[in-house]
């Protein structure tokens, strides 16, 4: 039993990203939506993370004085500035400001260099920082909650450094791992850069194949650990989902936990989506349709309401499975595209490859058309004139895209892997029920059995369609259950690190 279940608590996030500051993928959707909502509840949140270049100052509040933060061999000097989180007017977002390690373009790199080659020591500065800041505020934070491999270090400094100091005595630590495939591995000679004593090398659990891990040190010093759904969580403890770290994982799978991101209901909902013109909800289809009309205008396609749309959003790599269905003689989408009465739409960039042959398909396939790069505007359309969506994922932590398309009632066909497996109900044939369609093995036949299923379901069991529409468009998605979920694991890190 839990010692004392604390009803409103301290937090404090610390992650390289959350919008609108810097986004790389979802991972800051999810921190700054679960901090938001997170105050919506009661609870006292604060966001600790660096001020990038793009990162306009002149929008910011400075905070009197310097900071000075140990990293390294030494001490560096920066400045804080804070701003309240759009939307949240309670939560409070801080921003290390140092030009050396975070004035310059990109969160981890940039196309020219993918991996920046002084990330241990920027982000050693970040976690370090984040205690100074709670220093400097005279705020301490009852749970501090890290994010991916960026901030690897902060359960450690909290295990090994702080909880020494009477401040932090009552802190325990949060860890999310958003995606298992991004650890942080670096040559043993960064971890001089990382401000902490040498017998952490080994005692806090960086040292991997003799060279450092922040996410493996993260998972084996962090009070409780969360990844983003259920089934992604029994995944990673597997040879096939671990990545390596499945072992510790196993070890410490008592206190691993998965909980389903939320969605934001407000940015991503039919019935008053900024970025539609015609809106529609569960009740009434209609407006739909009409953004199926513009949605293959848009993409210079034959206007026809009778023919299925099977859209795409999202980066072209590997992990989303773009091999399976663009790949030249192996992947499925031209074999889909010449046997099925249906229409395909793509957006999105990734890899030059992937990128190329997409273009290459357009020219010779007069039913696909794509736009390489991202469009915020285009992204709900395609979720809102679509009839189906396609995320044949080789893994998925998560997932939004499944959701979105889900609340606009664009039927997902996805591969059953992680938040896929846990936000999506198959198809039955007998009783019309299910939200989507779903396929085990990422395999080229497999993609296109599935589309196959769905494209016959939209021509011969159109009030199946419907009824599934209806379901998919009433789940609940919001960051509320989410929410609930993550306090619970609060309370278990409290007693588990603290006693409390």
């Amino acid at each position: 039993m839990l010692a004392e279940r604390r009803i409103k608590m301290k937090i404090m996030m610390v992650s390289a990203e959350a919008v609108p500051f810097a986004k790389t993928g979802g991972l800051a959707d999810a921190v700054s939506a679960l901090a938001g909502n997170l105050s919506l509840m009661g609870h006292e949140v604060k966001i600790v993370m660096p001020r990038y270049y793009k990162i306009d100052r002149k929008k910011l509040t400075p905070l009197e004085g310097p900071l000075g933060v140990p990293v390294g061999q030494g001490q560096e000097w920066t400045e804080v500035y804070t701003a309240k989180l759009p939307g949240f007017p309670k939560v409070d977002v801080y921003f290390l400001d140092h030009e050396n390690c975070y004035g310059r373009d990109g969160v981890y790199g940039t196309k020219a260099e993918p991996d920046f080659f002084d990330n241990p020591y920027r982000f050693s500065l970040l976690a370090h920082g984040a205690f100074q800041v709670c220093n400097k505020l005279q705020w301490f934070p009852d749970i501090v909650h890290a994010h991916d491999w960026s901030a690897g270090l902060v359960p450690v400094l909290l295990k090994h450094v702080c909880r020494w100091q009477p401040a932090f005595s009552r802190t325990a630590s949060v860890y999310t791992i958003h995606n298992m495939g991004y650890q942080g591995v670096y040559g043993k000679e960064k971890f001089a850069d990382l401000g902490i004593d040498w017998s952490l090398y080994y005692g806090a659990g960086f040292e991997r194949n003799g060279a450092i891990n922040f996410l493996q040190a993260g998972i084996s010093s962090a009070d409780m650990v969360t990844t983003v759904s259920p089934t992604y969580a029994r995944e990673i403890q597997t040879p096939e989902g671990g990545f390596g770290l499945d072992g510790l994982l196993r070890v410490r799978s008592d206190v691993v936990r998965g909980i389903v991101n939320g969605v934001d209901v407000e940015t991503w909902n039919p019935s008053k989506d900024a970025y539609v013109d015609d809106h529609f909800s569960a009740d009434d289809l209609s407006g739909k349709a009409k953004c199926k009309a513009e949605l293959q205008k848009a993409f210079g396609l034959p206007v026809d309401p009778n023919v299925p749309v099977v859209g795409m959003v999202g980066r072209l790599v590997s992990q989303k499975g773009i091999a399976e269905v663009f790949a030249p003689t192996y992947g499925s989408i031209y074999s889909i595209c010449r046997d099925m009465n249906v229409q395909f739409v793509i957006l999105g960039s990734g890899e030059r490859w992937c990128e190329d042959e997409i273009n290459n398909l357009q020219s010779k396939l007069p039913n696909l058309r794509a736009k390489i790069g991202y469009s915020e505007k285009l992204s709900h359309l395609v979720e809102a004139g679509s009839d189906f969506f396609l995320m044949p994922s080789a893994y998925e932590p998560c997932g939004l895209n499944q959701m979105y398309s889900e609340l606009y009632g664009t039927l997902p066909i996805v591969r059953r892997t992680g938040g896929l497996a846990d936000t999506v109900q198959n198809y039955n044939e007998q009783t019309g029920d299910g939200t989507g369609f779903m396929f085990d093995s990422l395999t080229p036949s497999a993609i296109y059995n599935t589309v196959g299923w769905a494209v016959w379901a939209f021509y011969n069991r159109k009030d199946h369609i419907a009824k599934m529409q209806r379901r998919a468009m009433t789940q609940d998605f919001t960051w509320k259950a989410s929410c609930d979920r993550y306090v619970e694991v609060y309370n278990e890190a409290l007693f588990r690190g603290c006693g409390r």
